[in-house]
């Protein structure tokens, strides 16, 4: 189960269809046709009884039909990233990033903790008593 693009340039609209999974959607060897999408206006219709009856059948839908049919109730379950592995959403982004920084904190309150811990050693200068030096004459 996976989105069709259709439509003109700068102006998309998509279907979605079942497809068999070897088969590429711009084909149009599509087994069925569930809906369609349009982005720009936010229009989602999905024919709920047919999307069920594929799932039932063992049809994977992707990332994004599979958010679809959960924004529309048509089944239940969390939400996929639908990006790609390579850019993370960024919500995962800040919350690895506050992760770290308060790694770092404590890493540095532990620092301090233990730097007062130990007790500071003053070194005080200590007199040495002034050594006379002797000479030795050489006697030829």
């Amino acid at each position: 189960m996976r989105l069709q693009r259709v439509g003109r340039k700068n102006d998309p609209s998509y279907r979605v269809v079942v497809v068999d999974k070897r088969a590429s959607t711009k084909s149009n060897q599509s087994v069925d046709l569930l809906g369609s999408y349009n982005p720009k206006l936010g229009q989602i219709t999905i024919n709920g009884e047919r999307a069920k009856d594929w799932l039932s059948k063992g049809v994977q839908p992707s990332d994004t039909v599979y958010n679809m049919l959960i924004s529309q109730k048509i089944i239940e379950g969390k939400k996929r990233n639908a990006l790609s592995k390579k850019s993370p959403i960024i919500n995962e982004a800040k919350i690895k990033a506050e992760a770290e920084a308060k790694e770092a904190a404590e890493a540095k309150a532990a620092a301090e903790k233990a730097a007062a811990e130990t007790p500071e050693v003053t070194a005080e200068p200590v007199e040495t008593p002034a050594t006379e030096e002797v000479t030795e004459e050489v006697v030829a």
